[in-house]
């Protein structure tokens, strides 16, 4: 309580929540480059890359300005499920440092349980360099650091058992020992009658770790997300009919994000298509499906249709996309007044 006052967070109730994340606890550094700055650092544009130190220290001098803030793709989610009004929860690896210090306070402060204290000794805290192209899309280089060694170990198994969703992030798989922490996580929310839900996160991602998401999906996932190009690449096909077709088998439920084209949610009886949300523009695609994922696992442990879902899924999603950051700038909830009534 003495450090929560400390870093000026308001104390958070025990109680049930909606969703426990567990993925990466990063800073995200971002910065407005031209297409020029991606070929001339070699970067592959739209994807999430695995950087060392060096290359880190390399790619921050080359920016320009940059905006620093909390990020990760799960901690994004459950900042846009609070903005919501929903309750979450959030477990990953942060140092005792101040990177570690400025993501404790950021969670804590929009109202996210984080119990995890921070560790000692190992690496710092991790931080992602996010590029923005001029047409909205977002090129990434990661340093995990300290995110990249949770473990089994840090799973919070009376958090975990409050969350009526348990929601694992993609990106934290490039980790062996996540892989661990993941089972360990179902394995306590299943217990508990709790559903279990995966984002792919990244095409690059999924195809670096092909044979262990599948397996995973098949075995462990209640709830998948991705995106149309995610899915495809899962199941190794360029029909989307097919790869969703395949999907609905392995999942009780699969809601897939489109672009444009809005959003496909099926389960084994059903299948709701939603449009998209238009926007005047595109600034910073950073945090789409994460947003999506959070209306609609917001509508989801409130007793919300799938429609609905997935329209507060394309709501929040059209929020993030219209400025630079990953976190709300307007108010989620006053903004679902229309769909919720």
């Amino acid at each position: 309580m003495a450090l929560e006052r400390h870093l000026g967070c308001r104390p958070v109730e025990t109680g049930p929540l909606d969703v426990v994340g567990v993925g990466n606890a990063l800073v995200d550094v971002i910065s407005l480059e031209s297409d020029e700055f991606i070929g001339r650092h070699g970067l592959a544009k739209g994807s999430m890359e695995l950087v060392d130190p060096e290359r880190a220290v390399t790619l921050y001098g080359a920016m320009g300005t940059t905006i620093e803030q909390s990020g990760g793709s799960a901690a994004n989610t459950l900042a846009a499920l609070a903005s919501l009004g929903g309750r979450g929860g959030f477990v990953g690896r942060v140092c005792d440092d101040q990177l570690g210090a400025v993501f404790a306070h950021d969670i804590k402060t929009v109202g996210i349980e984080f119990p995890i204290p921070p560790a000692t000794s190992g690496q710092p805290t991790g931080r992602c360099l996010i590029v923005v192209t001029p047409d909205g899309e977002r090129t990434m280089s990661t340093f995990l650091g300290a995110a990249g060694e949770l473990d089994a170990d840090d799973i919070d198994e009376a958090l975990v058992a409050r969350a009526e969703v348990t929601y694992l992030e993609g990106y934290l798989f490039d980790q062996a020992a996540a892989g661990e922490a993941f089972l360990r996580a179902a394995d306590v929310a299943h217990r508990h009658d709790r559903k279990v839900a995966l984002t792919l996160s990244d095409s690059f991602c999924v195809e670096r770790f092909l044979g262990g998401f599948r397996e995973l999906v098949a075995g462990t996932v209640d709830l998948l997300f991705g995106n149309e190009s995610e899915l495809c690449l899962l199941y190794e096909t360029k029909d989307f009919e097919e790869a969703l077709g395949r999907a609905r088998v392995d999942c009780a439920m699969v809601a897939v994000t489109r672009g444009a084209a809005g959003s496909s949610v099926v389960t084994d009886s059903m299948r709701v298509d939603v449009p998209a949300v238009p926007v005047a523009k595109v600034v910073d695609t950073t945090g789409a499906g994460d947003f999506f994922a959070a209306g609609f696992l917001y509508g989801l442990t409130h007793g919300h249709d799938l429609e609905t879902c997935a329209r507060l899924g394309s709501l929040a999603s059209s929020e993030v996309i219209s400025h630079v950051g990953a976190r709300p700038e307007a108010s989620l909830a006053q903004m679902a007044v229309p769909i919720l009534g």
